[in-house]
């Protein structure tokens, strides 16, 4: 008996060599289904990279005629998909051996879950930096209170009827996309826990890159959306105090200091402990900058 066949959806935007490498990692992956490779081009020419194909490989490309961006690209790949498993890979990141047959295992295994993760390990460049999520189950209240940073969208496998059915598409309503994986891991986790094989199974490349690096303002815009979306948030001061931290800083960080400043003391009242309202206000004061806080971020393996 093999395993079930796997549909692999990789949204790319002008990054060929990146998207080359993804692809081949895919490929590369020691397991005994089918697997469908569907590039995503979005808002650029559709050429597929020059790649080996083994038997039970498939490469296809097609074009995101949806909402341009990630959530739109996302969508297209899949509808397009053939299979009933869906893995996601983004086009500057790659699996690591072994990825897909232990998420594989556990979605079998588990016949209710919609959606399996596993940890990752970040390289920024100049070192590698292991994130575990340091659980195998990851609730609906754990999300609201933390993102788990180790939980990327890269190492996603879901089964397609729920993003058709309970869980639903990816937002394509998002401001330019941002969040619509963590929008995605909250939807998934009202209809069950999520199972996470807990060993760094994706590298994520993290050097500046990313399309969001540095777009502050729609980082806060999307965040508003997704704090008005889900009140969930607001069960806990801790969850919302989270959530209107996140948006002080990149206020701020954006030069708009005194929006900043107030979802930073907003912040404050709802949850004392947050540092990004802390950080939001310094940078408010001039006393510290946007750069010299993320570079120290950085240091860590960590974003802000």
């Amino acid at each position: 008996m093999t395993s079930p066949p796997v549909t692999a959806v990789v949204p790319t935007h002008d990054r060929p060599e990146m998207m080359r490498r993804a692809v081949q990692s895919i490929l590369d992956q020691d397991y005994d289904g089918d697997i469908e490779v569907i590039v995503v081009f979005d808002a650029c020419e559709p050429v597929l990279p020059a790649v080996g194909l083994a038997d039970g490989r498939t490469l296809h490309g097609v074009v995101n005629e949806r909402s341009r961006g990630l959530a739109g690209a996302r969508n297209t790949g899949i509808l397009a998909a053939r299979h009933a498993l869906v893995a996601f890979l983004d086009d500057d990141d790659a699996w690591l051996p072994g990825k897909l047959s232990s998420q594989v295992d556990v979605i079998e295994a588990h016949p209710a879950a919609s959606l399996v993760g596993t940890a990752m390990v970040v390289d920024d460049g100049a070192r590698e930096h292991e994130r575990l999520v340091g659980s195998g189950i990851v609730t609906h209240d754990m999300l609201l209170h933390d993102r788990i940073a180790g939980l990327h969208s890269s190492s996603f496998l879901f089964r397609r009827s729920a993003l058709l059915g309970d869980v639903g598409l990816i937002d394509e309503e998002l401001p330019r996309s941002y969040g619509e994986d963590y929008d995605i891991l909250l939807r998934a986790s009202v209809v069950g826990d999520i199972h996470v094989v807990d060993r760094p199974f994706v590298r994520v490349t993290w050097q500046g890159q990313s399309y969001f690096f540095g777009r502050w303002n729609d980082y806060a815009d999307a965040l508003e959306y997704l704090l008005a979306k889900h009140p969930d948030f607001a069960r806990s001061g801790r969850a919302i105090g989270r959530i209107e931290s996140q948006i002080a800083f990149a206020r701020v960080s954006a030069d708009r200091r005194r929006d900043g400043a107030r979802w930073a003391r907003r912040s404050l009242r709802h949850s004392p402990t947050q540092v990004k309202s802390y950080l939001a206000l310094l940078i408010a004061a001039r006393l510290v900058t946007t750069r010299q806080v993320t570079r120290v971020a950085a240091r860590f393996g960590k974003g802000i």
